[in-house]
């Protein structure tokens, strides 16, 4: 689990509350009801109103993996194609239907039983692309959901301080509300404000960086299961697909946990 999103929350929220109490003001006065109610109300409604429901259902959904942001290791899935590799190149590309059946992830297994169904490697390249694409594309929805919401919010929060400066215009016969009042107005402001820059757009951000890193997983993937397909070298395959990495992924993979055989000193030239 990458808790990015939770530390990044706190710590921005806890930048609020710790401004407040420098000030010496009084945390009360943000959380009012009633403008907290029309700026995360309206917001929402709007962002429903701007999409399918469909879409807003699937984006909620996305939430929860969204917080995890549980990520693939690329060492791993560089260790898993090598594997596959040897096994096809020793025991022929049929022998990947076992692990087609053992395998969690959907996409690869997929490509597994294609490859070991005798499925030409276009063909393969094709199905696998066309599902990435629609992967990214179901991804963009969801951050552009709540990218919208980010969007809308400030807004709706100035609506909410003109309806309450409309009423503190009401009130002028009484001097010694008006200050109360006219604070209370801004909250609106306030709210729209932090909910959309604190919440809906680093939301927004966030999921569509894990979409990038899963793409760029499956993309990964895609590559491995063709070369394995053509009978690529194992140790050849690994410096390729290491090859489409960053640097700084293949570190912290190798921070985490111990070394791969391919990456361990002196198997290459033994090899040679």
């Amino acid at each position: 689990m990458d808790p990015a999103t939770v530390i990044g929350l706190l710590l921005a929220f806890g930048s609020v509350i710790a401004m407040v109490s420098l000030e010496g003001a009084s945390l009360s006065a943000l959380l009012l009801p009633a403008p907290m109610i029309l700026v995360f109300g309206a917001t929402l409604a709007v962002g429903i109103a701007g999409n399918t429901l469909k879409d807003v259902v699937q984006a909620f959904k996305a939430l929860p993996k969204m917080f995890q942001g549980k990520t693939a290791k690329p060492q791993e899935s560089i260790d898993q194609m090598v594997r596959f590799a040897e096994k096809a190149r020793s025991e022929g590309l049929l022998s990947l239907e076992e692990e087609a059946a053992s395998v969690k992830d959907a996409f690869l297994a997929r490509a597994l039983q294609n490859i070991a169904d005798g499925t030409d490697a276009e063909d393969l390249r094709m199905l696998m692309e066309d599902e990435i694409d629609s992967k990214s594309r179901s991804d963009h929805a969801n951050a552009k959901f709540f990218a919208s919401l980010g969007g809308y919010a400030p807004t709706v929060g100035i609506i909410g301080t003109v309806v309450s400066l409309t009423h503190v215009l009401e009130n002028l016969s009484t001097p010694d509300h008006l200050g109360p009042m006219i604070a209370a107005a801004f909250v609106a402001t306030l709210w729209g404000l932090l909910s959309a820059n604190f919440i809906w757009l680093p939301f927004s951000a966030r999921m569509s960086r894990l979409s990038e890193l899963d793409i760029e997983r499956m993309t990964l993937l895609m590559e491995g299961m063709l070369s394995v397909q053509s009978g690529a070298q194992p140790l050849l395959l690994a410096e390729r697909l290491r090859a489409m990495v960053p640097e700084h992924q293949l570190k912290s993979t190798a921070r985490g946990g111990k070394k791969s055989d391919s990456d361990k000193p002196g198997k290459m030239d033994q090899a040679a």
